[in-house]
Order: C-alpha cells, then structure tokens, then sequence
C-alpha cells in the first residue's frame, strides 16, 4: 500500500511550520477511510491551522482532491 497521501501532507506541512523536524505524519487505515493525523511543535500549531483555519480548511481540501484521484477517502486530523 502506497503512502502518497502521508508524504503529501508531510512535505506540505514541513514547508509551513519553522520547526519541520517535529512534523510526525501517521496513517491510520480504516476500512473505508483513513484518517491522516498530524503533529507539530506547539509554537507551529497556529501556522498549520491559519487564520480562522483556512490553512487546515486549505490543508484538507488538497487532501480530499488526492483521496478522490486515489479513489478512497480520507480525513485529516490536527493533533495539539
């Protein structure tokens, strides 16, 4: 099983933050969907979300656009 959509949103989040050593991307696979959890340094928390979260919004639209190209389904969840 390929990881295209774990890498994904580790490059893009390790471009965000300032700290991206602390970016940690796991994969947790369900039977119909797989939830992407997300964990970064405390101080980086507020650029992965943005402004009213329209980094994340903006985070799992690009997500949902790969999960519907991989044909699954994913959600992406932001770990403090």
């Amino acid at each position: 099983m390929s990881h295209e959509l774990k890498d994904l949103i580790q490059y893009i989040s390790e471009a965000l933050v300032d700290i991206p050593d602390s970016v940690n991307v796991t994969e947790i696979i369900g039977e119909q969907t797989t939830v992407i959890e997300l964990k970064v340094d405390k101080t980086d928390l507020g650029k992965v979300i943005g402004k009213q979260g329209k980094t994340a919004k903006a985070l799992r639209t690009i997500l949902n656009a790969a999960s519907t190209k991989l044909k699954k389904r994913s959600v992406l969840q932001i770990i403090e």
